[in-house]
């Protein structure tokens, strides 16, 4: 299966169509509005704003299973993601990263190793994965991770399709 196959609902509701994604970069990133790593918000919108005309776009995907730091529905969320850091990347339903009920979109990323080497569970909000154009993993980096680091804008440019 490819990752532009696997079905998930958008934020607002109604499928968010993987499929639009198909020959675009895509950083796929579980984020959390209550996390101490959630003002990576900012980079992350900063980095869809610089190279979306370049073939790119940020995958937030809202997750609840860290300590509870994704609590609120799903227009709470797009409320604070808007208006707290100028959110305009799309945004999918809340799904589980982890466990019996991870969703799709996950059991296609997690055998993705990192630089380590770590391979499998999510290990906090805000773990990345960088897709190729024609939706295969790339890359995966660590929550910690800056979006913005060296380390993923050389891994972004060198999948860029335009």
């Amino acid at each position: 299966m490819s990752i532009h196959d696997v079905k998930i609902d958008a934020l607002r509701g109604g499928p968010a169509d993987l499929a639009q994604y198909r020959g675009k970069a895509v950083l796929v990133v579980n984020v959390a509005s209550k996390c101490g790593l959630t003002p990576q918000y900012e980079a992350l919108e900063r980095l869809h704003e610089r190279y979306a005309p370049r073939g790119f776009t940020v995958l937030g995907v809202p997750c609840n299973q860290f300590m509870n730091q994704e609590p609120g529905t799903a227009e709470e969320i797009a409320t604070f993601c808007s208006a707290t850091y100028g959110v305009t990347f799309p945004l999918t339903e809340k799904v589980e990263v982890n466990g019996p009920g991870r969703h799709a979109l996950y059991q296609e990323l997690v055998g993705t190793p990192d630089a380590g080497g770590h391979t499998g569970d999510i290990r906090w909000n805000f773990e990345k994965f960088l897709l190729a154009a024609d939706g295969t993993p790339a890359a995966r980096f660590a929550p910690q991770t800056e979006p913005d680091a060296p380390e993923v804008i050389e891994a972004l440019e060198r999948l860029l399709p335009a």
